[in-house]
């Protein structure tokens, strides 16, 4: 007779493969057994009847900028966020906190930081900047999931933009040391050019600003940083692509040998450039959001598998930072870890017929196996980490800031009703989430690459 620590009944779990009834027996953390009808004790036994369980979510791209700016949102508040959206494991950016994270004595400080008040488990960007070249190395030995690098820039003065001599020999040393390289793809040249334009004619609106970066200026980039990638044989990550022509230049590459794969956020595949008229600053991000017809490129992409992932490029700020009228000022970036995975069941199964497995490959398993994470990370199976999302589909919610885990209470999707809201997460088989409420004291851990 075997015994559980915790064994859960009747729930439809979703795998990269399939939908199945089936029971998950948990032991010490981990998945012990996985069967149709499992027999034996256990010390708790949770009845999912009705409910999908998902791999918890792993998410490769957030700032939750700390330390030093926990006032925008912090490891605190941006993981339970995160957990009461499915979230199990996110990778924080190195830029937006105080230190940016580019050398040994910055990792230390983040690593502290979020293994003092993170609810859940965690991964660190390492940046590639013009001045931190001779730093690569240390922050590989620490455990970097990899070097995030903006070809235009960031916004930020301890941030730089890694010009093209730069990053090509950041990609030649990454590719020794068996690292991926994650590029923010944007031209600096077209981006400022067209900047300088508009505002010389004291045009300064959003929809200026959405001018201000077109398709063309992340085709240059996407393109300069592929060819880089292959003369240098580095392992590309190309974040946040906005349109369906960033992502065909990227299925040419990797058909011609190029190690590249990519990302596309929700707000990408649920919001137009309309909605940025209409919403106005809570929805302005970089690259902005883009037309209809770019939204249907993404959606075609992703349904043929040449999207590798889905990331929420987290990126808040205090309101006040949101306000101002000239719209190239405004803080640019979106509010969303919490909402990833039903904004995906609504827009994604319910709307465009997506496979639920198809989901979970988006959001879990394909991070795990593209940034090389222990096996126990990104499925659930025998052996697995139990990080588990409990999904009722058949409840619908409607985004409003009383909801909301965030520090600040902003949301571009607000008044929109979703399909699927999460009710229970489960990190390692312990629930840190639970029907709105939060049930754990920080348990996040370090999850580093495989070597």
């Amino acid at each position: 007779m075997r015994g559980f620590d915790l064994l859960i009944r009747g729930g439809s779990v979703v795998t990269p493969a399939e939908v199945r009834h089936l029971d998950i027996g948990i032991v010490a953390g981990q998945i012990a057994a996985l069967e149709s009808e499992l027999n034996g004790s256990a010390a708790e036994t949770l009845d999912a009847t009705g409910l999908h369980i998902f791999p918890g979510l792993i998410d490769a791209h957030v700032h939750f900028n700390e330390p030093g700016r926990a006032d925008w949102e912090g490891f605190e508040s941006g993981s339970r966020a995160f957990a009461a959206g499915g979230g199990a494991l996110f990778f924080d950016m190195p830029l937006n906190s105080s230190p940016s994270t580019i050398d040994g004595a910055s990792f230390d400080k983040k690593l502290a930081a979020a293994e003092a008040s993170s609810l859940v488990d965690f991964a660190i960007w390492g940046g590639l900047v013009p001045d931190n070249l001779a730093r690569l190395e240390e922050l590989s030995r620490r455990g970097v999931v990899g070097f995030k690098a903006f070809m235009a820039d960031s916004g930020m003065d301890d941030f730089p933009r890694a010009d093209d001599h730069t990053l090509r020999t950041g990609m030649k040393q990454a590719a020794q040391l068996n690292k991926v390289v994650a590029v923010h793809a944007e031209s600096q040249e077209m981006v400022r050019s067209k900047t300088e334009q508009l505002l010389l004619a004291r045009a300064t609106s959003a929809r200026d600003y959405l001018d201000s970066r077109p398709i063309e200026a992340e085709l240059d980039a996407i393109g300069r940083a592929l060819e880089m990638a292959g003369e240098t044989g580095c392992a590309l990550h190309i974040v946040h692509v906005s349109c369906g022509a960033g992502l065909a230049l990227i299925a040419s590459a990797r058909n011609h040998g190029v190690k590249v794969t990519c990302e596309t956020c929700p707000h990408y595949l649920t919001l137009l450039d309309e909605d940025v008229l209409r919403i106005g600053a809570l929805a302005k991000c970089a690259p902005p959001l883009r037309a209809k017809p770019a939204q249907d490129g993404l959606w075609e992409y992703l349904r043929s598998g040449q999207i590798t992932l889905i990331g929420s490029d987290h990126s808040p700020a205090p309101p006040e930072m949101k306000t101002d009228p000239n719209f190239f000022k405004v803080w640019g970036g979106i509010s969303g870890v919490q909402h990833t995975l039903p904004l995906m069941i609504t827009e994604g199964a319910e709307k465009r017929q997506l496979p639920l497995p198809a989901l979970v490959r988006l959001t879990s398993f394909n991070v795990a196996q593209r940034f090389n994470l222990p096996p126990a990370k990104g499925r659930i199976a025998k052996n697995s980490d139990a990080d588990l999302a409990l999904v009722d589909l058949q409840q619908r919610l409607e985004v409003n800031s009383a909801d909301l885990f965030y520090r600040h209470q902003q949301s571009p999707y607000f008044g929109r009703t979703l399909t699927g809201k999460v009710v229970q997460t489960i990190l390692r088989g312990q629930t840190v989430f639970k029907d709105g409420q939060f049930v754990s004291k920080p348990l996040g851990r370090l999850v580093k690459p495989i070597m």
